[in-house]
């Protein structure tokens, strides 16, 4: 075999290979569902253009669902001072004047998902410190199921 034709091979097994590790098929079917957010829910929150006061803790309650397991829930909670947008806010809220942050909350936590779960209530609790600046948030909630499809949404809120 000359050196040529044995490149051939090697690609094409790696290619193959490649291909087989990349399917996402089980039992024939593929999960080509993203999963969902309701943020709409009476037992949501917090709801679009809600205020959160400063020195309190709130209770996070996030209802999330997918066609088969849900993986994980991450939640963001950063300022939007500059009136930035994730375009995935439903209704427009009453912006303060843009400002320069001098102590903005800015908080990343993951909230554990029991495996197995299609649907599940997340609830998690979290501090606001008594010094963060006050005004406009935005608290972005991510959930990815367990092939790795992603859903995002953002909700507006205040800080008071």
């Amino acid at each position: 075999m000359n050196l040529k034709h044995w490149k051939q091979v090697c690609r094409t097994i790696c290619c193959v290979v490649f291909l087989a590790g990349c399917s996402k098929e089980k039992d024939g079917t593929k999960d080509t569902e993203y999963p969902t957010i309701d943020v709409a829910a009476a037992a949501a929150f917090p709801k679009q253009c809600g205020e959160l006061a400063r020195g309190q803790k709130f209770t996070a309650t996030i209802l999330v669902a997918d066609n088969a397991a849900l993986g994980s829930i991450s939640i963001d909670i950063h300022h939007n001072f500059d009136h930035h947008s994730h375009s995935t806010e439903v209704d427009a809220c009453n912006m303060e004047a843009v400002k320069t942050p001098v102590k903005p909350l800015l908080l990343v936590k993951t909230v554990p998902v029991p495996a197995g779960s299609k649907a599940y209530t997340a609830r998690t609790e979290i501090e606001i410190p008594a010094d963060v600046d006050t005004g406009d948030y935005h608290f972005m909630i991510k959930v990815t199921d367990k092939e790795g499809w992603q859903t995002l949404k953002g909700l507006s809120i205040k800080i008071k």
